[in-house]
């Protein structure tokens, strides 16, 4: 024992209770960030010692970093706050935990020791329609508290961290920009695997590809409404063009299907449900372009994503979005149906275009990994444990 604590002097716990490796809707961004950073700590810096806390009975302990689950299940939100806020406090003090690492949000009000506290986005204050009650006040109530009191707060874009020091109050020097990354996986397919995914999924040749949670902020009718201007302006490319949009249901997503069936495009607009995390580098390949308009994006993974996949993006000019494409995608007002549909018309007529910004995106996507998004919140935890 005594071996051990001289190699780790340092014990850096994680809360990582939402994390969910469940082939379903819950494995979306706030669980690829947290499970992408435990696979990556221990590699960025090895003298520290990491215990993760979590209820996901797919991810086990490894090589620098033990897992520790709790008593009951904590998949749901009850459960999970009575262990943040109740047991929490004393797994850490009987673990011997230096630092908090709190990967989503909230921290325990009466822990032990230091905190890091990571905020993904602040969807609960510019969009409460899209959650439950008592989540959106727990929320409110319990970011606001815990970034105030944490040592640093990692705010995963400048975007986010612009608004966690408006929004929240948190003076700039505390909060740390600590960009996301994109996994190796992500990459161009051989072009005959993808036509095999093209034909096992009867895909239409040439598509549009939206991914992502079927909901107001994701702006889909603002897409179907440009996707039918374009249409109907006969712009070259288009004759054989489709739409197809995965992604889960989400609040309000009738309204979207609704929107489609007003315009009579149900022959060109298909929405495919719920994508397998395994099967997106196949829907990214075997698309013409993808178009994410979101009105709100903590970070915006899908984009990245396609960029590494070597498919041109169009995305929207607002929040974190023109931070992950940069000049390798087109960026319009997510508000602009024209200049929606005119990028999307770029892409789809014009195949030089079209190869130059997929280049672009290639390039692009390689400035961002997970490997130096851990190495960067690992430096965060050493200012912290030095006092720094």
């Amino acid at each position: 024992m005594i071996a051990v604590e001289q190699a780790y002097p340092n014990h850096v716990g994680l809360n990582a209770q939402l994390l969910s490796l469940e082939e379903n809707y819950r494995a979306a961004g706030i669980n690829w960030y947290i499970h992408n950073l435990l696979c990556h700590l221990p590699d960025a810096d090895p003298e520290l010692r990491y215990t993760a806390y979590t209820h996901e009975p797919r991810f086990s302990s490894r090589q620098g970093l033990q897992v520790r689950r709790p008593a009951w299940s904590t998949a749901g939100p009850m459960g999970r706050i009575a262990w943040e806020q109740l047991v929490a406090p004393l797994d850490l003090r009987r673990d011997g935990i230096d630092l908090l690492h709190a990967m989503a949000f909230v921290a325990p009000v009466l822990g032990p020791c230091p905190t890091v506290v990571t905020v993904l986005d602040l969807s609960f204050l510019f969009y409460p329609d899209a959650f439950k009650a008592f989540k959106r006040i727990y929320l409110r109530l319990m970011t606001r508290f815990s970034v105030r009191r944490a040592q640093r707060v990692i705010a995963i874009s400048e975007s986010t961290r612009q608004d966690v020091v408006t929004h929240l109050g948190v003076p700039a020097d505390r909060v740390q920009t600590v960009p996301c990354g994109v996994d190796a996986r992500f990459e161009p397919l051989d072009q005959e695997q993808v036509q095999a995914f093209r034909r096992q999924k009867k895909l239409p040749e040439r598509f549009i590809l939206f991914l992502g949670t079927i909901q107001p902020r994701k702006n889909l009718t603002a897409l179907v409404d440009a996707f039918d201007r374009l249409l109907r302006a006969k712009a070259p490319g288009t004759s054989d063009l489709h739409l197809v949009v995965a992604g889960a249901k989400g609040w309000f997503c009738e309204q979207v299907f609704a929107h489609v069936e007003a315009l009579a495009l149900s022959d060109r607009v298909h929405f495919v449900g719920y994508v397998p995390e395994d099967d997106k580098v196949l829907w990214y390949n075997a698309a013409q372009c993808f178009c994410y308009p979101s009105l709100y994006e903590g970070f915006g993974l899908p984009p990245l994503e396609a960029m590494a996949c070597g498919i041109p993006v169009v995305t929207s000019n607002v929040s974190s979005l023109p931070e992950v494409v940069g000049d390798a995608g087109i960026t319009v007002s997510p508000s602009d149906i024209d200049a929606l549909s005119q990028a999307l018309g770029q892409l789809a007529g014009h195949p030089g275009r079209a190869r130059d910004l997929a280049q672009q995106g290639q390039a692009r996507a390689k400035q961002f990994s997970w490997e130096d998004a851990a190495c960067q919140t690992a430096q965060v935890y050493r200012r912290v444990l030095g006092g720094g």
